[in-house]
């Protein structure tokens, strides 16, 4: 019984090691499918070193190759759309 328990554990150990060390390019795409299913627009992910990530530099969304590497999100910056004329509503006078 105790070599069953023993199993069942170490069978849970190597699940879990396996998810984790998922390759990068892999995690990145199943992590852009979700964001474009989402509706989301305008993104990037980028994958970088853990010793170069930094605060305030996107966002961590997932770690990949055995927890050496992350998925960073940033936002896209898009330039401002310029506001559009208001339509001419005023009556024109009468001379």
């Amino acid at each position: 019984m105790k070599s069953l328990v023993k199993v069942a554990g170490l069978l849970l150990v190597m699940t879990v090691f396996a998810h984790a060390a998922k390759p990068c390019e892999e995690l990145k795409e199943e992590i852009a499918k979700k964001m474009d299913a989402n509706g989301v627009k305008s993104y990037s992910l980028d994958i970088v070193g853990t010793d170069k990530v930094k605060d305030g530099e996107g966002k961590v969304v997932g770690s990949c190759d055995g927890g050496a590497k992350k998925i960073v999100y940033t936002r896209a910056t898009t330039p401002a759309a310029k506001p559009a004329a208001a339509p001419n509503t005023a009556e024109p006078t009468k001379p």
